[in-house]
C-alpha cells in the first residue's frame, strides 16, 4: 500500500470511546492541536453494554474526572433519564451517585462537544499501524495509507482491539455492537513486542418495553434530590419526567433451564478463551458459581427516551439465541417479552499493564500511551478516568513539562492506575470502594477539594469555576468558624422540643453548635432553625460540606494522618534506570519484580506483590547512599 503523509498533530488519540474522549478533550483544552480518530462517527462514547454511568466507587470517579475538568460528568448530567443516590443512609465515604442514561442523547452531546472544541479534529478512521521513528512513536497510520505524525498518541480502542464476538456456537470477528474490529493494531503492537493477553465481557439480551408486563415487576424510580456528578451544574437543575427502572428476579425454572443448557454454554464449552470479570458474570456463571442462590437481580432499565428497548441488567449471557429466549420468558414480567437483541460475549484484547508507567505512558515505546479496557479494566467511568489523565500526560510531554502522577490518597483514579501498573490484572478490572485505603479521604462530597486546585493548574477549569470553587472553600471555613462561636442553650426557643421530637438527650448547659452538631441525630439543615441567621443563605453543598466535616473530624483527621506517613515513600523517588542487578541483598523474587515493574517511588515499590519489608529497606538504604550503579543506555 502507498502511504501518503496528511497532517501533523500535537496529540492523537485513536479511539472515540469514554476513554478517548477524555483524553482528546483534555489534550485540546491544554492547547495541544488534538487529532482524535474512530473507526465510526456514529459510535462517539457509545454505551454497548449498560446504559448507565456512577454506582459504588465509579460515580466518585465521575466527580473526580469532574474536578479536574473532565467532560463526563457535564454529559451525563444533561442527558440522564434518572439519578440516584445509592448508600444515602450509611456514611459519606460509600455514597455514590448513579445516573440511569440516554445512550443516543450521551453520544450525540458528546459528539457535539468534541466537534466544537478548539484545537480538536473528530474524523473517521482506522488504524492499523504505529509509525516508529528512533525507538519513539511519532504517528499512526491507518487503513487507507495515510500517515498522521505527531509528537504524542494515545491508543484507547477497547473492545475493539481483535474483537470476537460470541453467541452460543456461533463466533464472528467483531468490535462491540456488531461494529467493525481493530485486527491489524494489536499485530501491530505485539511486532513491537507489547505483550497483550486476551479479555472477555458480555451484554445482555435487550427487550422491547411494551412486551413487558410491569405489574409482576417492582418500579425503581429516581431520587429528585440526588443531586448531579457535576459541580458546575446548578442546584436547581432536575432531571424533567423522570424515566423508572423496574426491578424483577430468576427462580429455578430460569437456573433450571441454564443447567440444562450448560453444554451448549460458550464460556464452559472451551469457546470462550478470554477471562471474564469476577464482579459482571454472566448468568449462567451466577448458576454455577452461586448455586445455593434461588434468585438473582434483573433490573430491567429503558435504553432512552425516543427508544423502546429495554435493557435486562443482571442476565449477561453468551448462550444461544433460543436459550436466551427460554431464559427471558421464564423471568416474571417477561413471559411474553419480545426480543430485540440477542445477548453476547465478547474478547478482546488487552496491554498487559505492568508495561506501563504511573503516567500510562508504555515504558517500551516513549510518547505512546494507552488508557481504558484496553489496559484491562471494565466500564464507562475507569476508562474515562484513565482516558483524562494518558491525555493530561501527552500534551505535558508535548509541552516539556513535568508528567502529572495522581496518587492514591488523591483519588480512586489513583488508586485504579497505580493497581493496574503495580499489582497488574488476571481479569477486567473493576473499582471498588474496598480496594481505596483512604477511602473516607476519597469521597463523592469533595472530589473539587480534592482536585479542581490540579485541574486549575493544567488549564482545563476556567478562571470563573475557579473562583466558585474557591468561594465555596471559604463560605464552608467560614460556616465552621461561626458555629465555633455560637452558644446554644436549654432556653434557646424551640431547641428542646426539636430534641425531644428526634430522641436526642436533652440539654443541661450551654453548648457550641460546632459540638452539637457532631451528634449523629442532628442535622444541620434542621440545627440552622436555632441559629442567628446568616445575611446570605449558604449553598446545600456548603451545607453538607460543613456537617460531614464536623461529624467525621476525628476520622478524616486519622485519615490524613495515614497519608502523612506514607507521603515520605511515596516523595523518594527511584532512578529511572537504576541496575537492580547490582543490589547484592535483594531477595531474587523481590529483584525480578521490581526489574519488571520498575516503580516509580519507594511507595509503589512497596505496593508490589513479592516484595516483603526487608527489600523496601535495603532499596530504600541503597538509594540513600546515593553511590548507585545504572543500567547503560542500551539496556534499558
Amino acid at each position: 500500500m502507498n502511504h501518503f503523509e496528511v497532517k501533523s498533530y500535537d496529540v492523537i488519540v485513536v479511539g472515540a470511546g469514554h476513554a478517548g474522549c477524555e483524553a482528546a478533550l483534555a489534550a485540546a483544552r491544554m492547547g495541544c492541536q488534538t487529532l482524535l480518530l474512530t473507526i465510526s462517527l456514529e459510535m462517539v462514547a457509545f454505551m454497548p453494554c449498560n446504559p448507565s454511568i456512577g454506582g459504588p466507587a465509579k460515580g466518585v470517579v465521575v466527580r473526580e474526572i469532574d474536578a479536574l475538568g473532565g467532560q463526563m460528568g457535564r454529559n451525563i448530567d444533561e442527558t440522564a433519564i434518572q439519578m440516584r443516590m445509592l448508600n444515602s443512609s450509611k456514611g459519606p465515604a460509600v455514597q455514590a451517585l448513579r445516573a440511569q442514561a440516554d445512550k443516543q442523547a450521551y453520544s450525540q452531546k458528546m459528539k457535539e462537544t468534541l466537534e466544537s472544541t478548539d484545537n480538536l479534529i473528530l474524523q473517521q478512521g482506522m488504524v492499523e499501524e504505529l509509525l516508529i521513528e528512533d525507538e519513539k512513536c511519532c504517528g499512526v497510520i491507518t487503513s487507507t495509507g495515510a500517515v498522521y505524525r505527531s509528537k504524542a498518541v494515545v491508543l484507547t480502542a477497547g473492545t475493539s482491539s481483535r474483537g470476537k464476538i460470541i453467541i452460543g456456537e456461533l463466533s464472528y470477528s467483531s468490535g462491540p455492537n456488531n461494529t467493525l474490529p481493530s485486527i491489524k493494531l494489536s499485530e501491530n503492537l505485539q511486532s513491537l513486542g507489547v505483550e497483550l493477553v486476551r479479555f472477555k465481557t458480555g451484554t445482555p439480551p435487550r427487550v422491547h418495553g411494551d412486551s413487558v408486563d410491569y405489574d409482576k415487576t417492582q418500579e425503581q424510580p429516581g431520587d429528585p434530590d440526588a443531586g448531579f456528578f457535576s459541580f458546575e451544574t446548578s442546584e436547581e437543575a432536575s432531571i424533567q419526567d423522570d424515566v423508572s427502572c423496574w426491578l424483577t428476579h430468576t427462580n429455578e425454572k430460569t437456573h433450571e433451564i441454564i443447567r440444562q443448557n450448560l453444554d451448549r454454554a460458550p464460556m464452559f464449552t472451551g469457546i470462550v478463551e478470554g477471562v471474564g470479570a469476577r464482579y459482571c458474570p454472566s448468568i449462567e456463571d451466577k448458576i454455577v458459581r452461586f448455586s445455593d442462590k434461588p434468585r438473582h437481580q434483573v433490573f430491567i432499565e429503558p435504553e432512552g427516551r425516543c427508544t423502546k428497548e429495554m435493557y435486562l441488567q443482571g442476565i449477561s449471557t453468551s448462550m444461544p439465541e433460543d436459550v436466551q429466549l427460554k431464559i427471558v420468558h421464564s423471568v416474571e414480567g417477561l413471559e411474553n417479552a419480545r426480543l430485540m437483541r440477542s445477548g453476547y460475549a465478547i474478547e478482546y484484547d488487552v496491554v498487559v499493564p505492568h508495561q506501563l508507567n504511573l503516567t500510562l505512558e508504555l515504558k517500551k515505546i516513549p510518547n505512546l500511551y494507552t488508557a481504558g479496557q484496553m489496559n484491562g479494566t471494565s466500564g464507562y467511568e475507569e476508562a474515562a478516568g484513565q482516558g483524562l489523565i494518558a491525555g493530561i500526560n501527552a500534551a505535558l510531554k508535548v509541552q516539556n513539562k513535568e508528567a502529572f502522577i495522581i496518587q492514591r490518597s488523591q483519588a480512586y483514579i489513583g488508586v485504579m492506575i497505580d493497581d493496574l501498573v503495580t499489582k497488574g490484572t488476571t481479569e477486567p478490572y473493576r473499582l471498588l470502594t474496598s480496594r481505596a485505603e483512604y477511602r473516607l479521604l476519597l469521597r463523592h462530597d469533595n472530589a473539587d477539594q480534592r482536585l479542581t486546585e490540579i485541574g486549575y493548574q493544567l488549564g482545563l477549569i476556567d478562571i470563573e469555576r475557579y473562583q466558585a470553587f474557591k468561594s465555596k472553600l471559604a463560605a464552608v471555613e467560614s460556616e465552621l468558624e461561626r458555629l465555633k462561636t455560637i452558644r446554644l442553650t436549654p432556653n434557646t426557643p424551640g431547641l428542646m422540643n426539636y430534641f425531644e421530637k428526634i430522641h436526642s438527650t436533652p440539654l443541661k448547659d450551654g453548648i457550641l453548635a460546632s459540638d452539637l452538631l457532631k451528634r449523629p441525630e442532628i442535622k444541620y439543615i434542621d440545627l440552622q432553625e436555632y441559629l442567628p441567621k446568616r445575611e446570605n443563605e449558604l449553598s446545600k453543598a456548603v451545607k453538607d460540606q460543613v456537617e460531614i466535616q464536623i461529624k467525621y473530624a476525628g476520622y478524616i483527621k486519622k485519615a490524613i494522618s495515614k497519608v502523612e506517613k506514607v507521603k515520605t515513600m511515596e516523595d523518594k523517588l527511584i532512578p529511572e534506570n537504576i541496575d537492580y542487578d547490582a543490589i547484592d541483598s535483594l531477595a531474587t523474587e523481590a529483584r525480578d519484580r521490581l526489574k519488571k515493574i520498575r516503580p516509580y517511588n519507594i511507595g509503589q515499590a512497596s505496593r508490589i506483590s513479592g516484595v516483603n519489608p526487608a527489600d523496601i529497606a535495603i532499596l530504600s538504604i541503597y538509594i540513600q547512599h546515593g553511590n548507585i550503579k545504572r543500567l547503560e543506555d542500551s539496556e534499558r
